[in-house]
């Protein structure tokens, strides 16, 4: 009797189990995954890139173009050659704004556990005078020159 109450209720609450994690971090706790070794992907424009540089090692990987366009199916395949949806992942943007989507969309379409979302972006992370790197060609980012990351 208790088995067939209880398979009823695992069904239901196993998936919620696997569920993804969004979690929205500050500089310090970006600054701490950073030194773990977890990938960051800066989802912002090239042209955004230029204009204040990176967080050292991110990988470039733009979701939405300049005009607010997207392609998830093609922005999820490129963060899947960073990290796999069993691994922790982070997102960057530059003011926190753009991730909120993107953390939706891996945890709950990609089916990532484990999403950090920079919640007041690269702005912030600028103004607190935290390292960045230069963006010269995607040739440092893992985006190959003039792909369209």
């Amino acid at each position: 009797m208790l088995g067939k109450l209880l398979f009823p209720f695992l069904a239901l609450t196993f998936p919620l189990l696997l569920r993804a994690e969004v979690v929205d971090i500050g500089n310090a706790e970006l600054a701490r995954l950073l030194a773990a070794g977890v990938p960051v992907v800066d989802i912002r424009t090239a042209g955004e890139w230029q204009e204040t540089g990176v967080v050292p090692n991110s990988r470039l990987l733009t979701l939405f173009d300049e005009r607010g366009r997207a392609d998830p199916p093609a922005w999820l395949q490129q963060v899947q050659g960073v990290a796999k949806a069993n691994e922790p992942v982070i997102v960057i943007c530059r003011s926190g704004n753009r991730t909120r989507a993107a953390s939706q969309l891996l945890s709950q379409q990609a089916g990532y556990r484990t999403v950090y979302n920079v919640r007041d972006g690269i702005r912030a992370w600028a103004s607190e005078g935290r390292p960045l790197a230069p963006v010269s060609g995607g040739v440092a980012t893992g985006c190959a020159a003039g792909a369209k990351c």
